[in-house]
């Protein structure tokens, strides 16, 4: 795990960097800077705007008496949608953009259901049901 984490370090910026100046290049940059200005307010807007969505889910399944499994997979996923708008980028941006939209998300719900139950299967989580 600290491998992928130290070359996701490396490469992605490595990445970003590249981007920039290619669109930089091609654009200029001022058009640039304005498109990495635009899209993190746009992030902040759509993240705020999913969020409470997902929380009201939440809370309303709460209130059936059903268990939200599949309302925090996706607040997590647009947590970390936001916070990739945040970080000034286009690759970045792009992921974060595509974690905000619900089509997006359902595609990768089962891949992270499927890690949970694995890391679950080998002990590495533990639920603990405080009744």
């Amino acid at each position: 795990m600290f491998r992928i984490i130290l070359l996701l370090l490396i490469v992605v910026p490595a990445l970003e960097i590249f981007l920039f100046i290619t669109v930089g290049k091609n654009i200029g940059a001022m058009p640039t800077l304005l498109m990495v200005f635009l899209t993190g307010m746009l992030g902040v807007l759509l993240t705020k705007r999913q969020g409470l969505s997902a929380l009201r889910n939440a809370q309303q399944k709460i209130n059936n008496g059903q268990m939200p499994g599949d309302v925090l997979i996706d607040g997590l996923c647009i947590f970390f949608g936001g916070l990739l708008l945040i970080v000034p980028g286009f690759l970045t941006d792009f992921i974060g953009l595509a974690l905000l939209f619900p089509f997006f998300r359902n595609l990768i719900k089962p891949a992270i259901f499927r890690v949970i139950r694995n890391r679950m299967h080998r002990g590495q989580y533990i639920i603990i049901n405080r009744r």
